[in-house]
């Protein structure tokens, strides 16, 4: 019997896991890295032990440390979790031989099914469908587009869509890098790619008795970077036959290799209703509360009752109305999915019927890692938070999400909030009409510009609240209205930075308040230091502004709107030099493809930062020659920093007469 479990693993998921043992009875024990101190997985643990360090492989991926620690705190049981060290073979073993009970498949499972290549081939020995494997040196022009694919891992990294040959070397040797550094193993092979095809998954528990359970499937095929952001269950294009088809053969593969536990075969679905496996997943997803929400049962509970030898009883329930979980990432989807790191000022959900567990009824779950105040670094995924809704059909289920989506207090970081918003509300989404190439297809999702109207009014709401916020501070004459003059005065200014545009609020006070000079459609109703209520059109809407170092966040009905306070007075010796590349966010130099002296042209690569589990290409800005390279592999970088710089052609060539010119005067 399990009495003292360690997860090995961080944020969202090892709470998740503790919410269960709690219900049980059973001790928690935690590890965390120096990054994740304070983290709220930590507080939560009855004992937490440190692994010192920062970067994965110095903390969560050393099996060693971990084991050690589970012994330390008097731990009986290791669950893994997802990511870090959840489908290492060698982990699992060395948690067995250390006499813990490993709450997951048996090592040859997960080493069997750990290889995209080898795991294909066993599928098609026991019938169930595959996708030819290409090699990527003898691909033919008629098989393309094809992808390429890391054969280890997950999360979309090592995975690359080409379109034509003239793409495949450069895509090979990225994806090649790129697994290298994230698993170890720079294996990878090609595939056919199916631009309209669905991700479907059927998640499967399996006893040491000999019972195989389908839980039916969740839909996941709104992916960016390969990676799944919006997960739901039942999937609207799979019928009770095609569920069938899919969980027959999810409940071959997993018998084809004794598997025990709970685990996830995922499968590609053409339009026409053809399914191909792609790979199994040897643990819990990160999307398993849909599933939860749909049957009512507790996987986690479920995995501990096999891991102690126990057996699934019964038939697997049934699906009861529909679920749809959203991923929260701290990230920039119109700047290529860039991630963010900071401080996490503020994180509330409106609405949240349970934290980690079905709600009793039709409601939203939230699942999350973080609360005000967490420091989101850049040494692990930027996932905030999965916010879930269940209710009683997907429509219904869509709406609510959203709705909770937009209403969430998220302050400090920008998040892809408004892009699951807009998917959620997208005809086509509602219609059902979704696969892998959805947010390609449908790219004005992810590009679509701020509302000009919501970004104008939050400004002036900033601007009076700023004014209010003075004014309540005022220890002189603070009886006086706010920026009162005696005679008429020029107006005063506030501006602030949405973006790369600047919104310049010019006000007045007159005898009836404040009056925003440049927006006469504009009248203030009430100014208070963190709310204002502006009335435009006859329309009153209230307008919630928190401040912050060096930001102002409003949140209204309209939509969340971040401000940077422009200074009145700037610094000049603060402006990078003209061409200068910076640094988008903190992360690691892991390539450089160029030396100083090299000519570039516009959009060619010169090197690749990694951060929070991505990598980022930094391109030239404009043809021209490097003139700079203030970076080498393997250097950090923070945020802002100048990696290189790029002198446009046109100054480059004048600077190259001008020296021979110098040379040649006597």
């Amino acid at each position: 019997m399990i009495t003292n479990l360690l997860v090995a693993n961080r944020g969202e998921i090892a709470l998740r896991v503790f919410r269960t043992c709690r219900q049980q009875g059973i001790g928690t024990v935690a590890v965390y890295s120096d990054a994740d101190a304070d983290s709220p997985h930590v507080e939560a643990a009855d004992a937490a032990v440190r692994l010192p360090g920062a970067t994965p492989a110095d903390t969560y991926l050393r099996a060693e440390a971990v084991v050690t620690a589970a012994l330390d705190a008097g731990a009986d049981a290791v669950h893994p979790g997802y990511g870090f060290l959840s489908e290492n073979a060698d982990f699992a073993r060395a948690v067995s031989a250390a006499g813990l009970t490993w709450v997951g498949p048996s090592p040859d499972s997960i080493e069997r099914m750990g290889s995209k290549v080898e795991s294909k081939r066993l599928a098609a020995s026991v019938g169930v469908p595959v996708l030819a494997e290409l090699d990527p040196e003898t691909v033919t022009d008629d098989e393309f587009p094809v992808l390429v694919k890391a054969s280890a891992g997950g999360g979309g990294r090592g995975m690359r869509v080409v379109h034509d040959r003239g793409a495949l070397a450069e895509a090979v040797e990225s994806a090649r890098a790129e697994a290298g550094s994230a698993f170890g193993d720079p294996t990878v092979f090609c595939e056919r790619y199916l631009e309209r095809g669905r991700h479907v998954e059927i998640q499967v528990l399996a006893d040491s008795h000999g019972t195989v359970w389908a839980l039916g499937e969740r839909e996941c095929s709104i992916q960016r970077r390969h990676q799944k952001v919006v997960e739901e269950a039942p999937s609207p294009a799979v019928d009770p036959a095609l569920r069938e088809r899919l969980c027959e053969a999810a409940r071959t593969v997993a018998r084809a290799v004794d598997y025990v536990g709970a685990g996830t075969v995922e499968f590609l679905v053409t339009p026409d209703g053809e399914f191909f496996f792609l790979e199994m997943n040897t643990r819990l997803q990160v999307e398993h509360p849909v599933t939860e929400c749909v049957t009512g049962l507790d996987l986690v509970a479920l995995q501990l009752r096999i891991a102690e030898g126990g057996t699934l009883i019964g038939e697997p329930p049934r699906a009861r109305g529909h679920a749809i979980e959203a991923r929260l990432y701290a990230e920039d989807p119109a700047a290529d999915w860039r991630p963010r790191s900071g401080t996490l000022h503020r994180f509330a959900v409106p609405e949240v019927r349970a934290e980690f567990t079905v709600p009793d009824r039709h409601g939203i779950r939230l699942d999350s890692g973080v609360a005000d105040g967490s420091v989101i670094g850049v040494h692990y995924d930027p996932m905030l938070a999965k916010v879930v809704a269940w209710g009683p059909d997907r429509t219904a289920a869509a709406r609510m999400l959203a709705g909770a989506l937009a209403s969430a207090r998220i302050h400090g970081l920008g998040t892809n909030r408004d892009l699951l918003v807009a998917v959620l509300r997208h005809p086509e989404f509602l219609a059902g009409n979704t696969d892998t190439g959805f947010l390609v297809r449908h790219r004005a999702v992810t590009e679509a510009p701020p509302d000009e109207t919501a970004v104008r009014l939050s400004a002036v709401a900033a601007a009076f609240a700023d004014v209010a916020h003075n004014r309540a501070r005022a220890t002189v004459l603070g009886s006086l209205p706010a920026a009162w003059r005696n005679v008429p005065s020029a107006p005063q200014v506030k501006t602030y930075r949405h973006g790369e545009t600047e919104y310049h609020v010019r006000y007045t006070a007159t005898r009836s308040g404040l009056v925003a000079v440049d927006h006469a459609d504009v009248e203030l109703v009430a100014a208070a230091p963190e709310r204002v209520v502006l009335r435009r059109g006859g329309v009153r809407r209230a307008f919630d502004v928190a401040r912050y170092p060096d930001l102002v966040t409003v949140d209204s009905a309209l939509g969340a709107v971040n401000l940077v306070p422009v200074p009145r007075f700037r610094d000049p010796d603060t402006e990078p030099a003209t061409g200068s590349l910076v640094a988008p966010m903190p992360g690691t130099v892991v390539r450089i493809a160029v030396s100083v002296g090299d000519r570039v042209h516009a959009g060619q690569p010169l090197l690749w930062l990694e951060a929070m589990k991505m990598e980022h290409r930094v391109a030239a800005p404009v043809d021209g020659r490097v003139t700079e390279l203030a970076v080498t592999e393997g250097h950090q970088v923070e945020q802002g920093a100048v990696l290189a710089v790029v002198t446009p052609e046109d100054e480059d060539r004048g600077a190259s007469d001008t020296v021979e010119t110098a040379k040649e005067t006597p």
